[in-house]
């Protein structure tokens, strides 16, 4: 398939070259690689920046842009929405150096991912992991953004792990027991306590009954994977043991640098808690709390006419 290349200039921090691989389009959207920090990063783009771009980040530490694809339906608002996968992940590169992993280096990522495809003053999504990523960017570039979304995002590890504790002891004790006696022994793979960590995803991850295929596939990859390489370093072996490189990441006292409307987002059974939202609505400036009722940690799945609407309606109010 043909490919077009484009030689552009940005800055991550100092000067550097960057470019960009687009290949024809496909359907309704283009894929390529754009070269950050010396390392190529896999994109897909969809529609035209009629009103602007969307860059969207996706979830993990360690996940891929296929879990949020579904934000692409924006593009039919006039918006470019792009998606990719960070580094070490998808289709991204993956190089093996674990000094290369930290939100400080992500956060240069997403600018570099910015200025490389051309996006302008955007606007930036990050659910989960990737709401806490967005909050990173917003801190440091701010003035790069139109607006910000953090969905079932936080500004603080410790919290969001204090929380999902606090989750964890309201559980019955049989799946309490079960967690307690494997995490004792280091046996994360045991079935009983796969099976205990389900019941808790069932609970604070999707309320889907059954999962959709997006969940599912996801849950098993990460069985399979035991789990991802960056997955592991970055946070843990699971969602309640965090002694990752981010365990200690808290930039609550900096939230004041961010000065563009904000929209946070959690559901009322969260894994990251609304607590983690509150904590971002206090700290952001004018910022705007939505809390799905019916929703856990997957309102984009579980509730997604109301999500997508609840986004919409915010754009345009700052349009």
């Amino acid at each position: 398939m043909p490919q077009q290349k484009v030689l552009c200039e940005h800055r991550v921090g100092y000067a550097m070259s960057s470019e960009v691989y687009t290949s024809v389009k496909v359907g309704e959207y283009s894929e390529g690689y754009v070269k950050v920090q010396g390392y190529w990063i896999f994109f897909k783009s969809f529609g035209e920046p009629k009103k602007g771009s969307i860059l969207c980040l996706h979830g993990g530490p360690g996940g891929t842009h296929d879990g949020s694809i579904s934000m692409a339906k924006l593009s039919e608002d006039g918006y470019r929405v792009v998606l990719y996968d960070q580094l070490g992940c998808g289709k991204s590169d993956q190089p093996q150096n674990q000094a290369l992993y930290t939100v400080e280096r992500y956060v240069e990522e997403v600018e570099g991912v910015r200025t490389g495809l051309g996006l302008g003053r955007m606007h930036l999504y990050g659910h989960s992991w990737g709401g806490s990523l967005d909050v990173a960017y917003a801190v440091k570039y701010s003035s790069n953004l139109q607006s910000l979304y953090t969905s079932s995002g936080s500004s603080s590890t410790p919290l969001c792990v204090e929380e999902m504790w606090r989750l964890r002891s309201e559980l019955p004790r049989a799946i309490q027991d079960p967690l307690d006696r494997y995490e004792a022994e280091g046996d994360y793979a045991n079935d009983e306590y796969l099976r205990a960590v389900d019941e808790v995803y069932k609970r604070h991850l999707c309320r889907l009954d059954p999962w959709p295929p997006a969940i599912k596939s996801m849950v098993e990859q990460k069985r399979r994977g035991f789990p991802g390489f960056v997955y592991k370093l970055m946070w843990g072996p699971n969602e309640f043991i965090s002694v990752g490189t981010i365990r200690y990441w808290d930039v609550t006292e900096q939230l004041h640098r961010i000065s563009v409307p904000t929209l946070i987002t959690n559901g009322r059974y969260d894994e990251v808690t609304p607590k983690c939202g509150e904590v971002l609505h206090r700290g952001i400036k004018d910022s705007k709390f939505v809390i799905f009722e019916k929703s856990s940690h997957s309102p984009r799945l579980e509730e997604p006419e109301k999500y997508f609407d609840t986004y919409r309606e915010f754009l345009e109010s700052i349009s």
